[in-house]
């Protein structure tokens, strides 16, 4: 791992010591996740494989199909249900 210094605007900072107190992670640690988050993305097959399957069944509990549902939805009967 490569060390490296940052400037740091004191409400920035404080922001960074309240999230370290709030999950035990270290300044450093969440500089990184900030980072990788911000500029690398990228996600894997894997990753997008595993959203997929996790997704599976999640529409199973409806008793409209998908298509129904987007039709109803642009019927406007939504808005006299609620």
């Amino acid at each position: 791992m490569l060390r490296t210094q940052i400037s740091l605007t004191a409400e920035l900072k404080q922001v960074l010591d309240e999230e370290s107190a709030r999950t035990g992670k270290s300044m450093a640690a969440l500089i990184r996740e900030a980072v990788t988050a911000a500029y690398r993305p990228v996600r894997s097959v894997q990753d997008d494989l595993r959203a997929i399957d996790d997704s599976f069944g999640a529409w199973a509990d409806r008793d409209v199909d998908g298509a129904e549902y987007v039709r109803q939805l642009r019927s406007g009967r939504r808005l006299a249900a609620g």
